[in-house]
Formats: structure tokens, sequence, C-alpha cells
């Protein structure tokens, strides 16, 4: 006897939460409707843009809410009429009250990107990378009114590369988190009674990304800056100043690490082979990087045409000019 069919409510923004909706869309289960964050001004004319989530719930006509807030009275009754077995969270970035917790029959179930209790909160994959992990994964989490606190229905672990990014890790785990969450949701009930607590002694917390993190403080390891350009590629990009000029790093390696006696930010080679930098400890090749108005390059391409300006000895970092 097949198990029954789970009617649910999914939550979610961006295009990690997208790529679980796409799974829940064509699994066997009953989606009665799509919550997700209100349309943002995006792009140069700041026009209004639907979250990936929505996009999808909209080619599968879907219903869609977009409320600012599920704290009104009159959202939560919505959401209890629909009469949800569970709530599917996936990266929604809204609170939910605990009236919203308690409306489906089995509660409401989050993916997130580690391996609970290891890095709760914004930005997992992120903070992962930039601690030099070895390894994260995705945990299907029963939620409570916690900040990630619930208990563990189910996990998947994931290496993490010497060279991930933000951006190629993210993918990795939504490929992981997926069909992990099908697992968990196929049988639920048995997950939810052999679900595990955390252990609070392990906790660490990924704290929001801040643009002001992004710039490049030069006199820090090069090991360290590698991770970090890494974790925050594709956002909000790691940068440096050269003279007036603000440069986007969007790729480097770590290379010697045997000491220079030029100051940190120093150029000390600029070939074909990469702009090699000297840091606090060791020094950085920078292979991928973006001058202003214009594209990201590899560092081949940007001394094919203005090699001038990364003449060896010249210094990175210096304030850029008040009127920039």
């Amino acid at each position: 006897m097949s198990k029954p069919l789970l009617r649910i409510v999914f939550a979610g923004t961006p295009d990690f939460s997208s790529i679980h909706l796409k799974a829940l869309i064509d699994s066997k289960h009953q989606l009665l409707a799509v919550y997700t964050q209100p349309d943002r001004p995006a792009g140069r004319g700041k026009k209004l843009q639907a979250s990936p989530v929505k996009r999808m719930a909209e080619q599968s006509s879907l219903p869609v809410y977009q409320p600012a807030s599920l704290k009104e009275e009159a959202e939560q009754q919505r959401l209890a009429e629909l009469g949800a077995d569970v709530m599917v969270v996936v990266a929604y970035g809204l609170i939910l009250p605990q009236a919203v917790l308690d409306a489906p029959r089995l509660g409401c179930l989050n993916v997130h990107a580690s391996l609970l209790p290891r890095w709760r909160g914004a930005a997992p994959i992120q903070r992962a990378i930039e601690a030099g992990d070895d390894s994260t994964g995705v945990t299907i989490m029963q939620m409570d009114a916690g900040l990630d606190t619930g208990d563990m229905l189910g996990s998947a672990t994931c290496p993490i590369a010497a060279t991930a990014t933000a951006a190629t890790l993210h993918d990795e785990l939504a490929a992981l988190g997926a069909p992990l969450l099908l697992r968990v949701l196929d049988d639920l009930p048995a997950h939810q009674r052999s679900g595990c607590k955390q252990d609070d002694m392990l906790v660490t917390y990924a704290s929001k990304i801040l643009k002001p993190e992004a710039e490049i403080d030069w006199r820090q390891d090069a090991r360290l800056l590698d991770r970090r350009i890494r974790a925050f590629n594709p956002f909000p990009v790691c940068f440096t100043t050269l003279g007036a000029e603000r440069v986007k790093v969007w790729q480097a390696r770590p290379a010697s690490t045997v000491a220079a006696p030029e100051a940190p930010g120093t150029i000390l080679r600029a070939d074909n082979q990469g702009i090699l930098v000297n840091c606090g400890s060791g020094q950085l090749s920078i292979q991928r990087l973006q001058l202003p108005g214009g594209r990201p390059l590899t560092s081949e391409q940007i001394l094919n045409a203005r090699s001038a300006q990364f003449a060896v000895g010249t210094l990175f970092g210096a304030p850029v000019a008040s009127h920039n």
C-alpha cells in the first residue's frame, strides 16, 4: 500500500528555494500554495522583479502569496485555512510566528544549507568556505521558535573543494537538498519520530554577509583571503583599491608562503600566470578581476590592455578618492 500524499504549502525566495520547489512540483505530493517575499526593485532601472520562487510557481499555475510579514492575524488565518499537512520553508527570509509554525498538521520543515548545529543563521554556505571547512551539507529540520534550533530529521554531506565558490557550492547543495527533502517527506511521520536533537555545544553562527567585509585587508594571510574571495563570489564580491579605482577580485589563489619584505598589497609580479600580491603572510595570485565600468576578465586580459597600471611595486589598498 502506497503512503498517502501530503498537502504542502511552500515558502521560499531565491534560486536555492526554487530548485526545491521544482522537486516538489514534480513529486507525488500536492502543492496548495507558494509563499515568497514581495517583488523587489532590481537592476539599473530599479524595476520590480519577481523572485525565482514566484516565477517557478507561476509557470506551474500555483497560487502565490507575498505578504510583507506573517505577523498579522489575517495572514495567519489565510495560511491556516489552506489546510496543509506540512509547510516546507527554504530560504524564505521572513520570520514565522508560532501561530504559523502550529498551523500545518505536521508542522513546518526547513531545508538548511549546513550540517546543523554548525552554521545556523543567514549565510551558512559563505561562512563554511570562509572558515576553511572540509565539508558541509544540508539538514532537514523540524522548525521551532528558535533560530535553526529544531530537531534534525535528515541530512546529507558534501565535501568543499579547494576551489569552491559560494556559487558552485550553492549549486551542489541545492542538488543534494532537493532529493533529501523528498525522502524525508515520503515518510515524514517516521522521520519526526526519530528526529535528533541538536548538540548545543557544537553550535556556530553564520552571520549575514555585510558589504564592508568584502574589502581586502592585505595584511591578512593569503590563505584566508583566498577563502574569503571564494566565499563572497558571486556576492558581495571582494574588492580592493588601486589608486583612485575600486577593483573587484573574483578569483585568486594562494601562492608562495615565503615571506617577502615588501609591504602588504604590493604587486610582486604581473604576467600571464596572474597578478602576484604580497600579503601579511604569503602571497596571493589574482586570476580574475573587474575594473570599474567593465566586466570580469582574466588577469591576462587585463594586463594586455592596462599592464602599466599593474606594474611591479604598485600598491593595492590605498584609499579611494572621496569623489568616488
